[in-house]
């Protein structure tokens, strides 16, 4: 027998339903895309193809794309004044921060683009993280 939520919600009193607006605020918030993300940074997709040395349009179809290479998204991330940590979760242990993951390489020479990204990068304001479970 299906369970119609808005039912229990109704149920629960002020307090607890105020409860659980703010769980369900919290959990939205921890998910973002890459768009949803820039929005919240206030920054336009011009201002971010500039930093990466693309143009707007790549951009926006960087943002609609399911699936990137990691260093992809590290640039992508880095032009908007953050920085990307991989989390691993067990049920059995800690979370553990993944490293090395799509990080250049020493003698490994680097794009204009990437460069331009971190030199701008600093200049915005203070890094975020993103966790990927």
């Amino acid at each position: 027998m299906p369970v119609n939520v808005n039912k229990i919600i109704r149920k629960l009193s002020l307090a607890e339903r105020k409860k659980v607006e703010e769980r369900a605020a919290e959990i939205i918030a921890e998910e973002m895309s890459l768009r949803d993300l820039r929005r919240a940074r206030k920054l336009t997709q011009a201002r971010v193809a500039k930093t990466l040395g693309i143009t707007q349009d790549s951009v926006s179809r960087l943002e609609k794309r399911s699936d990137l290479l990691l260093s992809t998204l590290r640039k992508t991330v880095r032009a908007m004044g953050g920085e990307v940590r991989i989390v691993a979760q067990f049920p059995d242990r800690s979370p553990v921060v993944l490293s090395h993951l799509a990080e250049e390489h020493p003698g490994r020479k680097r794009s204009r683009g990437l460069a331009r990204a971190r030199r701008k990068a600093t200049k915005l304001s203070a890094p975020a993280s993103i966790v990927i479970r």
